[in-house]
């Protein structure tokens, strides 16, 4: 593999001479550039910062605990992705707990394949849990629109979704902190197109590269966001065009736009930002599982996961603090015992760093 890399390595060499700091904002990147030891393999000037780009690990306990109250109902199937089984929510153990306790949760490959559920149950609601970026609201609005095409009355999905742009706005918010360039997620800008990008770069004021997820695609990306910087270039260089087009998916897009608007939304260790998420339009609010199903009062959280428990998670989602730096990485904190929001699934930055951890 250092042999196909060795030409993107020694054309990013000369331009990672002076200290120069970029942040990939995909759980999937973080995850890959550690698999590989690719951040082992750049000029040591350049130092990689491994952003907020997990969905599974801002998806705020708040959510998770009124999922459960909901999986507790006993005429309720509970449909989720496998990634969040085992994601400890604010104060009430987690799903798999819950299911091992006798709740309905079932782990489906789809949203579509709640929808089944759904039909083959009428007796009982089904609940997706519908979350992610961008790449997955094309599906999960899919799904709520042929249950409302369908009069599936016994569908309904609890909602958390998360939107790139305005995280990247939160993380530029402070000049001394913003990043030098940004990698950007290619499965997400394969959904909202390049030209979005090009726009938030000028509106940013700092260089972005698309790209994908392979070892060559990450360092390719890093190439192009280092050659527009030292060309003083505030601009997006699309480095995954085999995949992603300068409109997008016109298709998703519409669907999205369709089923959810623009809302606040917390993000787990971060606190609420605004309109940085989508929710249910109000035409759709007769599938929308938050209204079906209101959130039950719960006992005090005995140890959050905030930094109220010590645990900066803030730092490490806004790129501030490697999580080897953290006092609790490895000890207080890790995937069996999470301490907070970045240690919460595989694709966290913490949990990435724990489980290629390289001690010699």
């Amino acid at each position: 593999m250092r042999t196909a890399l060795a030409p993107l390595l020694a054309a990013i060499r000369p331009l990672a001479e002076e200290p120069v700091r970029l942040m990939e904002v995909c759980g999937g990147q973080t995850h890959a550039i550690l698999h590989y030891g690719l951040d082992t393999l750049l000029p040591a000037p350049l130092e990689l910062l491994h952003g907020p780009g997990c969905p599974v690990c801002v998806t705020p306990a708040s959510y998770l605990d009124h999922a459960i109250a909901i999986a507790r109902h006993s005429e309720t199937v509970l449909c989720t992705f496998g990634d969040l089984l085992r994601v400890p929510s604010g104060a009430s153990g987690d799903l798999y707990a819950a299911k091992a306790a006798g709740a309905d949760v079932r782990i489906v490959l789809s949203p579509l394949h709640a929808l089944d559920v759904a039909k083959e149950n009428p007796a009982r609601q089904v609940v997706l849990l519908a979350i992610g970026f961008e790449t997955t609201a094309p599906a999960n609005a899919l799904a709520i629109h042929l249950a409302k095409e369908r009069r599936l009355s016994n569908f309904s999905a609890l909602v958390s979704h998360f939107l790139v742009p305005p995280i990247l706005r939160h993380i530029c918010a402070e000049p001394a902190e913003t990043p030098d360039g940004f990698l950007a997620a290619g499965h997400v800008c394969a959904v909202t197109g390049a030209k979005d990008y090009a726009a938030l770069a000028a509106e940013l004021h700092t260089p972005i590269a698309i790209t994908g997820f392979a070892p060559e695609e990450i360092l390719y990306g890093i190439l192009r966001v280092l050659q527009l910087r030292s060309a003083g270039q505030n601009e997006m260089a699309n480095a995954y065009a085999a995949v992603v087009r300068p409109e997008g998916n016109p298709a998703a897009k519409d669907m999205i736009r369709r089923i959810f608007e623009p809302a606040d939304r917390e993000w787990r260790g971060l606190g609420l930002i605004p309109d940085s998420g989508l929710t249910l339009r109000p035409a759709y609010a007769e599938w929308d599982a938050a209204h079906r199903f209101p959130m039950p009062s719960l006992p005090a959280v005995e140890r959050p996961a905030t930094p109220e428990a010590g645990c900066p998670a803030a730092e490490v989602l806004l790129g501030r603090l490697s999580p080897p730096d953290c006092p609790h990485f490895g000890t207080t904190c890790s995937p069996d015992a999470p301490r907070g929001a970045p240690m919460v699934s595989p694709e966290g930055a913490c949990a990435a760093f724990f489980l290629n951890r390289r001690d010699s």
